[in-house]
């Protein structure tokens, strides 16, 4: 007998439910079925980059410092295992219930006084809470931009608001920054040309704070003045503040919704997930009465309301322990990781590569020599050295980015981030070597 037919099936013995799926499988011909009934906007989704390189993070064998992780490690088991205890003891019938689409009204509360410690002023009618810091920023997008609106954003801008630039199809003009951030003056120029061109911006998005994943702040002279354009131009600025408690080094500096002072032209966005945990999945929105509204509109439709129990851990957490302490730990943890990437940066790459220095979040922009495509060295970098990282086309709408990366210090430790760094170091060595044989160098 042929053993092949030892090793097959008999078609009886498959299980209908697995015999009905193989049956029912679409080649990638059949899947053209769907291509005339998709929405236009699905046409134009543009993935995030770093949540296409997400699953490398799971890899033992990859040293990602693609994935823009926070450090969980430090929070401690019995922490934990009280907050839980307190939400099952006290709270768990409301805790698996509905809440409100707003949120709950302490955990508005608190972050009312968590923006208070930071200098900025606002009423609990002033906040909702979203599932996380994507969806502020989702919201955000879709509350203003319809097809074809333009939106003015950093470049490069959080690979993670690409997806909502493009699920809303907004035009992106890109504004750059440097060693201070925004370029405000270059916002001016592209107002006055925007206009000329009679499709002025919609909003402006921006992440002043330990940019991601630029790794630069904007100064305290640009941020009023950019304030005093957007009260003149009527210039909507969403202000995307996930990382303004994880600061090393530097004075803090006021936030956009401060500056603002109630006029009413700044929505201010951030979450819990750099100062507590990702996991717990809740951000908040804060804007004026008459966006939250349309906001709230939105968020229905999305998920009804922030899970319940994620918003009850947060409250208990908050009840028991100062927020304040954690960070200061977490601060001291990825102070010393950015120093040593750093470090590594200085050792392992060649001359003409730059970088920028962060003096908080969880990043740090680098800049290859001209010749390298930091796309095809990921490839390369991934396949044979074992090591990835974010290119930085990902964080642009319009093609730039071709020599820059984005590298994450908080989600590995010290000797990991060196290793890494010395791998990332090998595969731009090769690259160099490739281009110089290649008689691009003398």
């Amino acid at each position: 007998m042929d053993p092949r037919e030892e090793e097959t099936t008999p078609p009886q013995q498959i299980p209908p439910a697995a015999r009905r799926h193989a049956e029912s499988a679409l080649t990638p011909a059949d899947a053209a079925r769907y291509d005339a009934r998709f929405a236009s906007r699905a046409a134009g989704i543009v993935s995030s980059v770093m949540r296409d390189l997400m699953s490398l993070a799971e890899r033992p064998d990859i040293i990602s410092l693609a994935g823009g992780f926070p450090n969980t490690e430090s929070f401690e088991r019995r922490v934990f295992d009280d907050v839980v205890e307190a939400v099952a003891r006290d709270h768990l019938a409301s805790a698996l219930q509905y809440g409100p689409t707003e949120g709950l009204h302490e955990l508005r509360e608190r972050i009312v006084e968590m923006m208070a410690e930071g200098g900025a002023a606002a009423d609990v009618d002033d906040i909702m809470v979203t599932s996380g810091g994507q969806q502020a920023i989702d919201l955000s997008i879709r509350t203003f931009v319809d097809p074809g609106d333009t939106i003015l954003a950093e470049g490069p801008t959080y690979p993670g608001a690409v997806p909502s630039f493009t699920t809303y199809e907004a035009r992106v003009e890109h504004v750059p920054m440097d060693e201070d951030g925004l370029r405000v003056d270059l916002v001016e120029a592209a107002l006055d040309r925007l206009a000329a061109e009679g499709r002025p911006p919609k909003l402006l998005y921006t992440i002043p704070n330990f940019h991601n994943p630029g790794g630069v702040t904007m100064s305290l002279e640009r941020r009023r003045r950019l304030i005093r354009i957007a009260h003149e131009r009527e210039l909507i600025v969403v202000e995307d503040n996930p990382y303004g408690w994880i600061r090393f080094e530097g004075d803090p500096l006021p936030t956009l919704w401060e500056l603002d002072d109630g006029a009413g032209w700044v929505i201010h966005l951030s979450t819990f997930s750099k100062i507590l945990s990702p996991g717990v999945r809740v951000g908040w929105i804060a804007a004026p009465a008459a966006v939250l509204r349309k906001m709230n509109l939105g968020k229905q439709a999305q998920d009804l309301c922030t899970s319940t129990l994620s918003q009850r851990i947060v409250v208990e957490y908050m009840r028991r322990y100062d927020w304040r302490d954690y960070v200061a730990r977490l601060n001291a943890i990825y102070r010393s990781r950015r120093d040593a990437m750093l470090r590594a940066l200085e050792e392992e790459m060649p001359p003409e590569a730059t970088w920028t220095h962060p003096e908080g979040g969880l990043f740090l922009w680098a800049t290859m020599p001209p010749y390298i495509d930091t796309t095809d060295l990921l490839a390369l970098a991934v396949e044979k050295y074992e090591v990835a990282f974010v290119p930085g086309r990902g964080a642009f709408l319009d093609g730039r980015g071709g020599d820059s990366m984005r590298l994450n210090f908080s989600g590995v430790d010290e000797a990991t981030i060196a290793e890494g760094v010395r791998r990332l170091g090998l595969a731009v060595a090769e690259m160099t070597e490739l281009h110089r044989a290649l008689g691009g160098l003398t």
